[in-house]
């Protein structure tokens, strides 16, 4: 991925000043054990309100953060020299998309931390990987996360690292477009299992609108070549609910699944890359998955 020298987004904040684990439950979590948290817990969240709730011991009920001045990454900082570049293209990508449905693309911010770090949406903790916030519209990023996918994961590559930005921006744009506030208003109507499903397509869509990502930025940029896009396939058919729950417990169970199995995470990845449409992106209409 030839990223060097493009554009690198203002909309990313490092709050890594802290430093170590976390407790929780009173007991240390460093980050040799963010891995087995991913398989209890799922690799990309997009509901972060039960789970960050259950594991800092609260209800998960939204709240509104007062956090001081935002810092920008140092200069020299190579791997957040590349978030911000990815999160510059999504900004490029997704504002022509808005921009030609005659919308305006409001940008999200990405925040870089360490451990933990508040949220409006309770305490974000590096176990749960990866997350975006619907309540202060941002995603927060643990960078560590990278080596996980790497060592632990098997899913290396800079895109595949770029896909997981890509994803979580995927739902910052359900966000805007009202498509997360519908699913969650279904929660407590409908049964777990249904609600696993919702949670599937909508995991899904955002895998399909982060490729229609790289299938824009590669038009503009050139910057990808097929290994950068086996790399995301791979890292697609590595964090699959059934790939996760086979290596935690030696089996699946499908009406458990809350982000889509391996082969149907590669399918809509793949759906966004070839087509590039939003309309292609429907998860919730079609009949199969």
């Amino acid at each position: 991925m030839k990223w060097e020298g493009e554009r690198q987004s203002d909309n990313v904040e490092d709050r890594r000043g802290g430093g170590g684990g976390f407790g929780i439950g009173g007991r240390g979590i460093g980050i040799g054990t963010i891995a087995i948290a991913l398989l209890a817990w799922g690799v990309f969240g997009i509901n972060p309100l039960t789970t960050i709730g259950v594991l800092s011991g609260g209800g998960g009920s939204p709240q509104i953060v007062q956090q001081g001045p935002s810092k920008a990454p140092p200069a020299d900082d190579r791997n957040a020299a590349f978030v911000s570049t990815v999160l510059a293209s999504t900004e490029d990508v997704w504002g022509q998309i808005f921009q030609q449905g005659g919308a305006r693309y409001q940008q999200p911010r990405l925040v870089l931390f360490r451990g933990a770090t508040p949220t409006a949406c309770g305490t974000g903790q590096s176990a749960m990987g990866p997350f975006y916030c619907p309540g202060d519209q941002k995603v927060y990023l643990d960078m560590n996360f990278f080596d996980t996918m790497t060592r632990q994961l098997g899913a290396p590559g800079e895109f595949a690292r770029a896909y997981v930005v890509a994803h979580e921006v995927g739902h910052h744009v359900q966000n805007l477009l009202g498509v997360t506030g519908k699913v969650d208003s279904m929660r407590g109507r409908i049964s777990e299992t249904q609600q696993n499903q919702l949670s599937v397509r909508l995991e899904l869509q955002a895998d399909c609108y982060a490729g229609i990502w790289a299938n824009r930025s590669q038009q503009a940029k050139q910057w990808l070549d097929a290994d950068d896009i086996e790399s995301a396939v791979n890292a697609a058919q590595q964090i699959g609910d059934d790939t996760l729950q086979k290596r935690g417990q030696g089996y699946a169970v499908p009406d458990s699944f809350t982000h889509g199995s391996s082969a149907q995470r590669v399918r809509w990845f793949m759906q966004g890359y070839k087509s590039g449409s939003m309309k292609a992106c429907d998860t919730f209409n079609a009949q199969g998955l």
